[in-house]
């Protein structure tokens, strides 16, 4: 055998990635698979979780297929996975199949959730112990509509009949058949107490969830069961570690100290940092486990923003063009007095208001192409920036921002974040952060790495430093702001 191998699967939103890491931390070999969506209904967004499952195997071939003659697939000795967070799954335990389409993250049916929600003391529980605001985008209120749809008087969940999960839930059911979930992406569920780290009663009793169809809550290097019902592709290997695709990203960037935040620019955007436990989250901040080893918690402060990534491709579409040539415009241009709020689902982080409405405002006659593409850019830029802006309050100067995802690829783009913020940016040489995040902790539980031996690796950046006096004048956070208070107004209106 030669040196030793890790692989490791990205299962996002629009696709599913796998790469190959080599010992020194390189990417040595990578593919991906696209998967795709559904939208049965206004508000609606699913995806059909075997095709999901297929697309993994499908993934690991092609990467196969790329790799060197040097390399052998015999020399990959474990698999991390990286797996798109809050979308769930019920299936049955017995036959595996899925009762109903997996219902996305981005999914928008339960925007009016129960009644029994709306008591403003009931909120403040559900965030105290979940560290999450009371919003559609996580687990538990999807956890409701499935199982009232399927199973309303509950009797098939109360006989261990049905399994609900998300997808690293999905997963780690076909690879070994057992109901599991890492404790990263079981904080994102709404369903566990994030400072316990287990399910808890009155959020259970809230959203009429019994726990019997709920998985076991691991960390997120396992330990995984011993025996593999069904192999990645061709590969017949253990799973050594599991993490949210945002909880990986940041340890890719290894990010691990107090006032490092990573960004994850994708569909939608993940702003995290890694904070002291017992610190107070400004209120449009989530509290989060980034990842669990051992009895060992590192706890997280997040914002998540709902459109970004899908904000650039809506006006590429709308305009015509790529999304590339739409930033080569936008950035040559200004956007005046125009601002475009992207509320398509509500606005989330730090402002969660899913019934805030997607809105350009101050259009005129001479309202241009270039000046459309301006204030789209401006919306992705600005988004970010509120979010960092509310963790510099809680843990002060933030002096680094990682960056990974598709649109970061843009250097303009990334040079006006860098302006806004008054921050260095440091972009990622190679995007699959979320994959290279996981590889390095399954690495790590098979001793491919030592802990700081992965302080050691070569990560390659692009640095992209705020430049006094640059594009100062076209920067106008007021304008945005009066723009996203008249997106949260329009509703009630």
């Amino acid at each position: 055998m030669g040196d030793p191998l890790v692989l490791a699967i990205d299962q996002g939103s629009s696709s599913t990635k796998c790469v190959i890491v080599d010992y020194k931390g390189k990417i040595i070999a990578c593919a991906k698979v696209e998967i795709s969506e559904t939208h049965p209904y206004a508000g609606h967004v699913e995806q059909d979780a075997n095709e999901i499952w297929e697309s993994v195997g499908k993934a690991v071939t092609k990467t196969l297929a790329k790799l060197f003659d040097s390399y052998l697939a015999t020399d990959i000795i474990v698999a991390g996975l990286s797996t798109q967070r809050e979308s769930l799954l019920l299936w049955d335990r017995q036959t595996g199949k899925p009762l109903h389409p997996l219902i996305s993250w981005q999914d928008q049916r339960q925007i009016d959730l129960p009644s029994e929600c709306d008591d403003e003391a009931v909120k403040q529980q559900v965030k105290q112990l979940t560290g999450l605001p009371l919003d559609p985008m996580f687990s538990a209120s999807k956890a409701k509509w499935l199982l009232d749809h399927y199973d309303k008087d509950r009797k098939r969940t109360l006989n261990g009949e049905l399994c609900l999960g998300t997808i690293d839930s999905w997963l780690l059911f076909q690879i070994y058949g057992e109901h599991l979930i890492e404790a990263g992406n079981a904080s994102r569920t709404q369903m566990m107490n994030v400072h316990h780290c287990d399910w808890d009663s009155d959020l259970l009793a809230l959203f009429n969830v019994p726990k019997l169809c709920l998985p076991k809550i691991i960390a997120s290097n396992g330990p995984f069961p011993k025996e593999i019902k069904q192999s990645l592709g061709p590969l017949r290997i253990p799973v050594g570690a599991v993490m949210g695709d945002s909880h990986s990203a940041l340890f890719g960037h290894q990010a691990f100290n107090i006032g490092q935040v990573k960004a994850t620019y994708g569909t939608g955007s993940s702003i995290m940092g890694l904070i002291r436990k017992d610190d107070e989250l400004h209120s449009g901040l989530c509290l989060t486990i980034g990842w669990k080893t051992g009895d060992n918690i590192a706890y997280a402060a997040e914002g998540n923003i709902r459109s970004l990534g899908a904000t650039l491709r809506w006006m590429a579409g709308i305009l015509d063009i790529s999304v590339t040539d739409l930033v080569e415009l936008g950035m040559a241009g200004q956007s005046d007095d125009v601002a475009l709020i992207p509320g398509f689902g509500g606005l989330g982080a730090p402002w969660w208001d899913e019934k805030a409405v997607g809105l350009i405002t101050n259009l005129t006659l001479g309202t241009s192409r270039q000046t459309l593409a301006r204030a789209t850019i401006e919306s992705v830029v600005y988004q970010v920036a509120d979010v960092v802006n509310a963790i510099r309050r809680n843990v002060g100067d933030i002096h680094q921002l990682f960056v990974d995802g598709g649109p970061t690829s843009h250097d303009g783009l990334m040079q006006l974040q860098a302006q806004i913020l008054g921050c260095s940016v440091f972009r990622a040489e190679r995007p699959e952060l979320s994959a290279l995040g996981v590889a390095y902790m399954a690495g790590l539980t098979k001793e491919v790495w030592t802990q700081a031996g992965l302080d050691k690796l070569n990560r390659a950046y692009d640095l992209f430093e705020p430049k006094p006096g640059q594009d100062k004048q076209n920067i106008n956070m007021g304008k945005w702001h009066k723009a996203v208070n008249q997106s949260r107004c329009l509703y009630s209106a």
